[in-house]
């Protein structure tokens, strides 16, 4: 490994590393926001507008633990210049796609370059930064670009969606410029242990959830189709032969040792529900704002922002109350007040309600209710382990979160369009629908609100089963600080 170059985390080397990971973030909230008039302009369905997120979050799940390996393989700096590279492509092509099926093919290939670009880049801070302070203050910064993409999102994604829907893809390209000629520049390559890459089984991984979704994303328009029951068996297969293959690979990418605890096992099961109701939430408020209530782009962004600022507040009290409280206390808190902020919102759907106290509110109170469960559930995930464990179980976290995301839009969304089309509604454009048909898809969002509520209950359940102390939390982020601090980190993509 190369000596860690920068003793400062001030300087270039971090404008480029966090670059990519505000990047990322930023593509994922204004693609959500953008969704309505991308749904208008090329004439989507329903089905067609989820695809839109789940092709790229499937994408970016099922091969992220893949791209970690292909880092540690080709070296760390070249896999994360080819990453940006491809990323920056594939934004291009998302920016003037034509139709449906040209933009999702591109989503999906932007959530394959994500793969490869997310992992390398976390590897990268933990080399290129010299062990200390130097490099808990870059992986501070790198974490940080989350909450700040987020809300820099709904307000940029806003501006830019009402000149065009294009421009939300189109900017990736001078910045993926910027951060590729970057990295380039004043990165230095890092190589890990080249282990076997488990191709096979990130491929199947991939395929058997993506035909799974395509299974019940196409289903409400008729289950017995053999289109909808050979996605069901084919993707069940796929997944069968997932596992089989993992059991016997030198090097899984999914070591199924990491599952041996069964708190932890629940702490990922939790974290799977709790992103289907975050990715539901950031979709279908969108699509319900500009499509039912007639917000703009930018009215709808500034509308949503409470949220963002809720989950920070309430993440920032969660972090210090988990070193004192069993964390699915927390969870189960969190999960009470996203509960009844999800009710209240289905109850309100259909009335046509004004921004405040009707959306702000339950906004603001998930966004809290979301801070509270959301952290607690991700130290669970590290609780009790080393220093060693770090790395694998924090992409594992990651995956879980990206594929609840992509299972639970589409699980949503297909209840969805079928509440939609039981009271009269279309599965065409919202632009083109009666006002009855609006009234009917408005009922449809109500129904998806009120499924967040239940997921938050099944979530609940399975907390039950994790019974992590503060003391294993407080052992889990010591063990996380030493790592980022001053170990060479067991990054992505390791055993």
């Amino acid at each position: 490994m190369v000596t860690p170059a920068y003793r400062s985390v001030f300087g270039p080397a971090i404008l480029v590393l966090s670059g990519m990971q505000l990047l990322m973030v930023l593509d994922g909230t204004v693609a959500a926001l953008a969704l309505p008039r991308i749904r208008d302009a090329l004439h989507l369905s329903e089905s067609g507008t989820n695809w839109i997120i789940s092709s790229y979050v499937l994408a970016f799940g099922g091969l992220m633990l893949l791209g970690g390996r292909l880092g540690d393989a080709f070296g760390r700096k070249r896999m994360f210049i080819v990453g940006v590279a491809a990323f920056t492509i594939t934004s291009l092509l998302c920016g003037v796609a034509w139709n449906e099926t040209s933009l999702i093919v591109g989503r999906a290939l932007q959530g394959a370059s994500a793969a490869v670009a997310a992992p390398t880049a976390m590897a990268l801070v933990a080399t290129t930064f010299a062990p200390g302070k130097a490099r808990s203050q870059a992986f501070a910064i790198y974490a940080a670009m989350t909450g700040v993409g987020s809300v820099a999102g709904l307000i940029l994604g806003g501006v830019l969606t009402q000149i065009s829907w294009r421009l939300v893809f189109l900017i990736n390209v001078p910045i993926g410029l910027l951060v590729g000629v970057g990295a380039l520049v004043v990165l230095r390559e890092s190589q890990g242990e080249r282990l076997a890459l488990d191709v096979p089984g990130a491929v199947l991984a991939t395929l058997g959830c993506t035909l799974l979704v395509l299974a019940v994303n196409e289903g409400p328009d008729g289950w017995a189709r053999p289109l909808v029951v050979g996605s069901f068996l084919l993707g069940a297969l796929s997944l069968a032969a997932f596992i089989v293959v993992e059991r016997r690979a030198s090097h899984p990418i999914l070591p199924f040792v990491l599952f041996d605890n069964r708190s932890r096992v629940a702490a990922l099961a939790a974290i799977f529900f709790a992103s289907m109701i975050m990715m539901c939430m950031a979709v279908f408020i969108s699509l319900y704002l500009q499509g039912i209530l007639k917000y703009t782009p930018i009215e709808s962004g500034l509308a949503v922002v409470p949220f963002a600022f809720g989950l920070g507040a309430a993440a920032a009290i969660a972090s210090k109350l988990a070193l004192a409280i069993q964390p699915r206390w927390l969870v189960l808190f969190g999960g009470t007040i996203i509960l009844a902020g999800c009710l209240y919102a289905s109850s309100i759907a259909t009335r046509g309600p004004g921004y405040f106290p009707e959306i702000a509110l339950p906004v603001l109170v998930i966004g809290i209710g979301v801070g509270f469960a959301v952290i607690p559930l991700t130290l669970s995930v590290v609780a009790g382990v080393g220093p060693t464990e770090i790395g694998p179980l924090t992409a594992l976290a990651q995956v879980a979160q990206n594929l609840g995301g992509a299972i639970g839009l589409v699980a949503v969304g297909a209840a969805v369009t079928s509440r939609a089309l039981s009271e009269g509604g279309t599965t065409g454009p919202v632009e083109e629908m009666t006002p009855a048909q609006l009234a009917a898809q408005a009922n449809g969002y109500g129904l998806a609100f009120a499924c967040c509520a239940g997921i938050a209950v099944i979530a609940a359940i399975v907390v039950l089963f994790m019974r992590f102390t503060p003391e294993e939390v407080a052992e889990g982020q010591a063990a996380q600080e030493a790592a980022n601090a001053n170990l060479d980190v067991d990054l992505p993509g390791h055993p």
